[in-house]
């Protein structure tokens, strides 16, 4: 897996010191984890590397997965040649029109690219019936879970995958900076870049770790994806959390300009987090968020991804409060060009 993560992947990724974003904002020195700059441009490879090695070794000849309705579906396609996988992925039907780019590469690299019609074919529908096709076919196929959620042992399986991304950050930061960063900032959907990035700086309780959730239209407006912010207790996909859900217990759609994160569920090992009061967590709403991918693209020339848009939101708050010695790490889990045709979309217009 190390050869792979290095020579395929191309890791270790750069903590790059964002120094006019840094000047531009005053206060703390902004530093980005540019997981970006992975192959297939996101950190979800790190996860598909693992659970790609794990199938094989299982024997599975197939490969289903609910893909993030970005780049990033890509990446187990890509990767499943080097075993002659048959991958099929089941797409929210909701957004098949917004995304031709991407289910148009799936299909170059040889995937089954299945739209969802059942429920409200969002990304939630696409996870049941993700689920539903793997328990079908369980003796030839593997499901391959994104995030740190679902049912055990994908929570723990995906945290360890991308437990690399903090090692690295903290190696980096005490051989580059002397000691460790103040403060570390990820987004949160269903928390895959966060809890790797938090999990090697648990028990470093002199860094503060900040999770970034989708506030959509405004927490006020019901139109989130805020899980651990607005969400309550609840079994969702196989995995007792925090859940955005009705008195009934039906779960609620979720909603962010970001489809990455727009999940009504999360990790359990964050809803932990939380409750036992270690990281913070916050919301972005849309329009934050969009204003931070065009600030960061003007002063530093980097697009990032809508999802990790909303931690350099939130890092736009924080720094011109903090002083020039404090050193702020912001996770920039994936690239934003997978975005351009939906920015184009959010504000009225289209590519021209």
């Amino acid at each position: 897996m190390q050869l792979l993560l290095q020579d395929y992947s191309g890791r270790p990724t750069p903590l790059y010191f964002a120094e006019r974003l840094s000047n531009q904002l005053g206060g703390a020195r902004i530093f980005l984890k540019r997981e970006d700059l992975n192959h297939t441009g996101a950190h979800k490879i790190n996860n598909t590397i693992g659970q790609g090695l794990l199938a094989k070794k299982m024997g599975k000849k197939k490969s289903s997965r609910k893909p993030e309705p970005d780049s990033t579906v890509l990446r187990q396609r890509r990767f499943a040649p080097c075993w002659v996988w048959n991958a099929r992925f089941s797409w929210e039907k909701k957004i098949f029109a917004d995304k031709k780019l991407n289910v148009y590469r799936m299909r170059m690299l040889g995937a089954e690219v299945v739209p969802v019609t059942s429920g409200s074919r969002t990304l939630k529908d696409a996870g049941n019936e993700t689920m539903r096709y793997w328990v079908a076919n369980v003796e030839d196929t593997f499901m391959l879970f994104g995030t740190a959620a679902g049912p055990h042992p994908y929570p723990y399986m995906v945290r360890e995958f991308q437990k690399v991304i903090g090692e690295e950050t903290r190696e980096q930061a005490l051989t580059n900076m002397g000691r460790l960063p103040d403060t570390v900032i990820a987004c949160v959907g269903g928390g895959s870049n966060a809890i790797g990035m938090f999990h090697p700086f648990i028990d470093d309780s002199q860094v503060t770790l900040m999770g970034v959730e989708a506030g959509g239209r405004g927490i006020e407006s019901g139109a989130h994806a805020a899980t651990l912010s607005q969400g309550t207790p609840g079994v969702f996909q196989g995995s007792y959390s925090y859940v955005l859900q009705d008195i009934h217990g039906q779960v609620k759609e979720a909603h962010s300009i970001s489809a990455g994160l727009d999940y009504p569920g999360v990790g359990p090992e964050h809803a932990f987090l939380r409750d036992s009061g270690r990281v913070r967590y916050c919301s972005i709403t849309d329009q934050e968020a969009l204003d931070a991918l065009y600030l960061l693209s003007r002063t530093e020339g980097i697009i990032p991804a809508l999802e990790s848009s909303h931690a350099v939101a939130q890092a736009v708050k924080l720094a011109p409060e903090c002083s020039s010695e404090h050193i702020m790490v912001v996770c920039l889990s994936g690239r934003g060009d997978k975005d351009v045709e939906a920015i184009a979309g959010y504000e009225g217009g289209g590519l021209q």
